[in-house]
């Protein structure tokens, strides 16, 4: 700054001064302008490229987002998709062709056709149980009808000398044929008896007629073998009572479907002393499996059918019975009412319910390895590597349990303990180092917490030779229900839905010990009504694995 003495006196000059002072200070202030300008437009530019880059990163965070939410709702999607409309192979067997001794070579077939329907190349070579003719045998307790083929006289004649031929042997083939079941009227004729002197002499005659023995219905209209096949029909074949209605009219008889609705639930009622006899050796079991399923029952004055359960427990190897409950809904008062009396290992899935029935340190939980399994499987299509790791691992599991199905119990239990110890090591080890990673909530993060919250319960099963690595005993007892409820759809009410419980018990029972189930409820239902109420000894003589010991041989009694 320029001190007032250093101004000049002249006024042009000062005048020159000023302008030129001016001047400068204008400069200054154009260049300090231009500075603030161009810091301004660094700082917007700054500004904008930081927006820029936000918003970038807010795209980038939001398509990784999307792209997360849409895998894990495919995953979901798919995995529904393949539960419910999975592929189920429907492969054509050529060899269903040579079923009892048809020959394919004469057949009017395009075999180029056939071999692309099934897969494989046609086969036609013999099979195994085949005679040396090549022909499959036609089971020998069935019965033979011979019919007789013979030339005619004009026939016989020798085409040579022309005198008669005379027989020499004969060509003998079987054809399988069917015979619609029949229907048979049993008529009971009670003899009554009298007194002719008494009523001669104006006395009482006594008269008395014959007792008819006890029967399933008491005066009612079907016999054993009859409601044996109404039971069979619905409950073992899942065959519809109005379509057993339409079977039956084909042989001019009228059944109505009400009628035999009744029918099935009085012989649920006349099964209920054997069916709690089974229910008491099942309690005595070491271990049990146990799942349950819904099954609609029609509730009057509603539009929709509400959901019961059914609950199927499976004894053990020493109590081989399968029996089913039914709970009008799916509380854990169910199971814990049925198993308050049980002492040992329970094998059922991860419902909460069983966790009070788990507390009182009397049952040990099993958990099933193919729950485990399934859930790693449905997150194949949104994490494949991890996915197929652990199937592999899983699948080591599962290979020892082949190799040691032979095996008695405590062989069974040293080489799981040699064997699948070490492998569920690994994968306890690949759970926790894999569950610090992987993305929250997706199909393979839940598979992971799945398993390590059931941890404990998936290693039970190598402390002990008699359990399962799994629980897909249950899951097959039930899927009778399961494929009965496509086709009858529901339960009437809940004493019907009952009924179909303890009859399921006694037709899944027979068929664990490979008995014919209608045979089976045959004789029951004939002998059953002579058993004195509460008789357990001789309700035992009507278990499936004691009646086929015992009684197999022999036909159900037949009224005279």
């Amino acid at each position: 700054m320029t001190h007032i003495d250093q101004l000049p006196d002249d006024p042009t000059l000062l005048k020159r001064f000023i302008v030129e002072r001016e001047e400068v200070w204008q400069s200054r202030i154009v260049a300090r302008e231009e500075a603030i300008e161009q810091v301004k437009q660094q700082a917007i530019a700054e500004r904008n490229a930081i927006i820029a880059r936000i918003k970038q990163e807010a795209a980038e965070q939001m398509e990784w987002l999307r792209q997360r939410l849409e895998a894990e709702h495919k995953a979901v999607v798919e995995a529904l998709f393949r539960r419910y409309y999975g592929p189920r192979r429907e492969r054509f067997d050529p060899r269903q062709l040579l079923l009892f001794g048809q020959i394919v070579e004469n057949l009017p077939l395009d075999e180029a056709s056939v071999e692309d329907e099934a897969g494989e190349k046609l086969v036609t070579r013999r099979v195994k149980n085949r005679d040396k003719h090549g022909r499959r045998k036609l089971p020998e307790h069935l019965e033979r009808v011979e019919i007789e083929h013979d030339l005619s006289d004009a026939e016989k004649a020798c085409p040579a000398c022309g005198n008669e031929r005379e027989r020499i042997g004969a060509e003998v083939s079987e054809q399988l044929e069917y015979f619609p079941a029949s229907f048979k009227v049993l008529k009971h004729i009670r003899h009554k008896y009298g007194c002719p002197c008494c009523e001669a002499d104006g006395y009482n005659p006594n008269i008395t007629t014959a007792a008819k023995p006890p029967q399933p219905i008491d005066r009612g209209l079907p016999g054993p073998s009859l409601l044996a096949h109404v039971i069979t029909s619905k409950l073992g074949d899942h065959l519809p009572l109005y379509r057993l209605e339409r079977i039956f009219a084909r042989q001019k008889v009228e059944v109505a479907r009400s009628t035999m609705c009744a029918w099935m639930r009085a012989a649920g009622e006349l099964v209920v002393p054997l069916v709690n006899v089974m229910i008491d050796r099942v309690r005595q079991s070491r271990a049990i499996h146990t799942d349950d399923t819904t099954v609609p029952i029609q509730s009057p004055g509603e539009k929709q059918c509400r959901k019961g359960r059914i609950w199927c427990y499976l004894g053990d190897g020493l109590h081989p019975y399968v029996v089913y409950d039914y709970t009008p809904n799916r509380t854990r008062a169910g199971p814990a009412e049925w198993l308050k009396d049980f002492h040992g290992y329970l094998q059922a899935d991860a419902y909460g319910g069983y966790d009070g029935i788990y507390s009182g340190g009397d049952v040990v939980e099993v958990a099933c390895w193919a729950h485990a399994r399934r859930k790693f499987y449905d997150a194949q299509d949104s994490d494949a590597r991890r996915s197929a790791e652990m199937l592999s691992m899983v699948g080591r599991l599962y290979a020892v349990e082949r190799a040691a199905k032979t095996l008695d119990d405590d062989a069974r239990q040293t080489m799981r303990a040699e064997k699948s110890v070490p492998v569920l090591d690994e994968i306890k080890a690949w759970l926790d180092a894999e569950g610090e990673i992987v993305l929250p909530r997706s199909p393979m993060a839940q598979a992971i917490t799945y398993a390590r919250n059931q941890w404990p319960a998936l290693c039970v099963y190598t402390t002990a030779g008699l359990l399962n690595i799994d629980n897909n005993a249950a899951e097959r007892a039930l899927k009778r229900v399961a494929i009965g409820r496509k086709n009858w759809l529901f339960a009437g009410n809940d004493d019907a839905a009952a009924s179909h419980a303890r009859l399921w018990t006694l037709i899944a029972s027979a068929e664990r010990h490979k008995v014919d189930p209608q045979r089976y409820l045959t004789s029951v239902l004939a002998k059953l009504p002579f058993v004195p109420a509460g008789d357990t000894e001789q309700l035992a003589q009507f278990l499936p694995d004691a009646w086929a010991k015992d009684d197999a041989a022999d036909p159900p009694p037949t009224p005279h």
